[in-house]
């Protein structure tokens, strides 16, 4: 049986496109694009944006272990809500996924229970220590696709070099959740005015920037690919944006939590607002999205991070780091950045679409006949305020409730079944 998107504007990134275009699917493939196209069933698009299902290279799904948080099964049907049919899981679960078998774990449970693309990130080190290397030829020959110890970052250089060396031999990109941890020491939220002001442990910018530094130095030395994941300051920008110009691999991300807000929303103490890295200032706001309109920052992920309400409602310094991103993601980028000026529509879906898919090698975030009929179908200009109830992930915590947003998911279509529909 046939499907049609009729009446819609096509933006396809990786082509250039972006017009008024019909799409047919059949057998879960692009049979067509084109003008005027029927099929079995329809999905009128009229007045809606229609692209490549949307890509997130950094979630955290929480199984195995923390199933009261998320599961692989909701986190993928919070990621077809926001409109994504493709998500890379980060690998700090109970246990961790620093084997084939756990990486063989992950991929049935996403075969069984996922209404999404899940492709399983795995360890660097084992029991993420950062000491010992995985066997990352092993795992990328069970599926994973790419590595990281994401939560920490390898405090030994002379480890992280030999990881650089092991994943680039591997044809893996190293994904750094750059930290230096000696310098982090109880922090709870950005160092500075408020900070003080709140009485609360403060983690500098440092700590991130110079493992941005180290961790790109050692890439150029080793030739390897890195990814720096959730880049939040102004310097950290700056000192990628200088290795670029260098000729170094590598690509970065930011989410859009740190484009949004600043520290200020930690006023009263919302632990909603605790993430790590933290939310920084506004001269850094200013920065992320300069990096984002010269290319600087090459995609934009969610680091969406589930917790339950019990956990988040403590003291601010013991509540755990991390909020969710999949449901408000693309809301929160036409919002913040194309309705702002910031950036035109089709730059905002490559940075969702085709720029991550195209870092980690993945098969998605692209539209052509005979190519997977993975499809977002959305109103760029629909409002809607946030209501974390409404949430199809089992958990809560977002700093964004109550907030008006532009931007809402009409269906998202995964290998051509449509696993979400407004």
């Amino acid at each position: 049986m046939s499907l049609a998107v009729v009446n819609g504007h096509l933006i396809e990134p990786s082509q250039g496109i972006s017009e008024a275009l019909d799409i047919l699917i059949e057998d879960g493939k692009v049979a067509k694009i084109g003008k005027k196209l029927k099929g079995d069933k329809t999905i009128d698009a009229s007045g809606h944006i229609v692209c490549p299902g949307l890509v997130d290279i950094h979630v955290h799904f929480r199984e195995p272990g923390f199933e009261s948080k998320e599961t692989i099964a909701s986190g993928s049907r919070a990621a077809a809500h926001g409109g994504f049919t493709s998500v890379v899981t980060m690998a700090n679960t109970r246990p961790v996924i620093d084997n084939a078998g756990m990486v063989e774990f992950v991929n049935r449970r996403a075969r069984e229970t996922a209404c999404i693309k899940v492709w399983p990130a795995a360890c660097a080190t084992k029991g993420m220590e950062g000491v010992e290397m995985t066997e990352m030829a092993e795992l990328k020959a069970v599926g994973a696709v790419a590595v990281t110890d994401d939560g920490r970052d390898i405090q030994s250089s002379w480890v992280m070099r030999r990881v650089l060396e092991y994943a680039g031999m591997c044809g893996l990109v190293y994904m750094a959740h750059c930290e230096d941890a000696t310098l982090m020491d109880g922090g709870a939220m950005n160092e500075g005015y408020n900070a003080t002001r709140l009485g609360i442990p403060g983690c500098p910018k440092t700590m991130e920037e110079i493992m941005i530094d180290r961790n790109i130095r050692l890439a150029a030395l080793t030739g390897a690919k890195i990814h720096i994941q959730h880049v939040t300051s102004a310097e950290g920008v700056d000192i990628i944006r200088r290795a670029k110009a260098k000729g170094v691999r590598v690509t970065c991300e930011t989410a859009p939590h740190y484009w949004t807000l600043t520290d200020d929303a930690v006023e009263g103490f919302g632990t909603n607002a605790k993430m790590n890295p933290p939310l920084r200032e506004a001269v850094d706001v200013a920065a992320i999205k300069a990096g984002i309109v010269d290319g600087t920052i090459d995609c934009i992920a969610t680091d969406h991070a589930p917790h339950t309400p019990t956990e988040k409602e403590v003291e601010f310094q013991y509540a755990p780091f991390g909020i969710l991103g999949l449901e408000t993601s693309l809301a929160l980028t036409i919002t913040g950045l194309v309705e702002t000026g910031i950036i035109s529509i089709e730059k905002a879906i490559a940075l969702m679409t085709s720029a991550p898919a195209g870092i980690l090698g993945l098969e998605a975030g692209t539209l052509r006949e005979g190519g997977p009929a993975d499809i977002t179908v959305f109103n760029p200009k629909a409002e809607w305020t946030v209501d974390p109830t409404a949430f199809y992930s089992l958990s809560r915590n977002t700093p964004f409730t109550g907030m008006k947003l532009r931007g809402v998911v009409k269906a998202t279509i995964c290998d051509g079944k449509v696993v979400y529909s407004a």
